[in-house]
Order: structure tokens, then sequence, then C-alpha cells
């Protein structure tokens, strides 16, 4: 889906695919050049649902032997505030005892959530443990988060697409844009 097929419930393009695809090569290559010497593959490990495309192109971009294994957390709150209250629906299948860790996310808002899943699996003993946010939203950060590798600092705004949903919708938009408040009653 691209942008001119939903323009009515957009306000503005905040990143082109473009954009965002020119990124993950950059952010790719770092990261070839930070694990070229680890023994075992990296492991990514998704947040669902958000990161999945940001991950199956971080994936398909890097030129190191990599796994993937997801996880799905739900964190509590009203409407689209977090909470910071987290519990897990989905773990993961890969143990990370010893492993290079890569956490994938799509957006670091607040910080809540990915707290507290840092502090989560940094207690199964990875080797090391590092965060990949493809936007992170600067002004609505709550608790600082050591993302070793950040896409994008946008506004904080209500942004959907590349992973993104309002209502399980809009995640397959190519584009990422700001949600035109008559569509979420905002």
């Amino acid at each position: 889906m691209d942008a001119a097929q939903i323009e009515n419930d957009l306000t503005s393009i905040v990143l082109t695919n473009d954009q965002i695809q020119d990124r993950i090569l950059e952010i790719a290559a770092q990261i070839d050049i930070d694990y070229a010497h680890s023994e075992r593959p990296l492991l990514m490990v998704g947040v669902l649902k958000g990161a999945v495309m940001v991950m199956a192109d971080l994936a398909r971009a890097v030129s190191i032997s990599v796994e993937l294994d997801f996880m799905a957390v739900s964190s509590y709150g009203s409407g689209t505030k977090s909470s910071g209250v987290v519990r897990i629906i989905k773990d993961l299948d890969i143990d990370l005892a010893g492993r290079d860790v890569l956490i994938v996310e799509d957006i670091l808002d607040s910080g809540l959530t990915l707290s507290w899943l840092i502090k989560n699996l940094n207690s199964r003993h990875p080797s090391s443990l590092e965060v990949m946010t493809m936007m992170r939203k600067p002004d609505a950060i709550k608790i600082e988060v050591p993302a070793k590798y950040i896409g994008f600092d946008i506004p904080n705004e209500f942004v959907v697409g590349f992973g993104l949903d309002y209502a399980e919708k809009y995640r397959n938009l190519r584009e990422v844009g700001i949600l035109a408040p008559h569509v979420y009653g905002g």
C-alpha cells in the first residue's frame, strides 16, 4: 500500500519508502561491522507486531549470519498511552544465554515498554544486548533507553505505516505518515 491510496487518512508524510530503505542499508552496514567477529549468528529479536517490516528488511540487508525470533508484549494503559506495566504474550523460542542479541523495534515512544524488555532480556544472560529502532520520538520519551541504532527522530505525532498501525490498519503502508485526527477521533 502506498500513501496515495489513503491520502485522505493522512495529514502528511514523515518518511518516504526511499528514505527508510536507504537508512536500513546504512544501519545494516554498521551492524555488519559491529558483529563481524561474532562466533555465533547475531540473534535479532523482533517485537510483534510492529517490528516485522523493519526486521524483515534489516535481516535481508545485513551480510552477516543472523537468526530471528519474535516476542509479543502487551503494555497496559489507557488508549494510546503506555503505562509501562508489561506482560509477555509470546516469549522467545531461542535461549539468549551467551548470545549477541539485537532487539529490533519499529518505534521508541515513551521508552517504558522497551526499558522493561531490556531488563527482562538481560536477566537471561546474553553476551551482549543492543537495541535498533527505526523511529524515535524524542519529545515523548519518559525513560531513556540506550538505542545503539536509530533510524530517524520523528515528531511526537500519531504516525502509521512501515509496521505502525491504528486498529490493525496501515501496517503495510510503505511510507510513514501522520494519521489524520478524523480517522481516530483525536
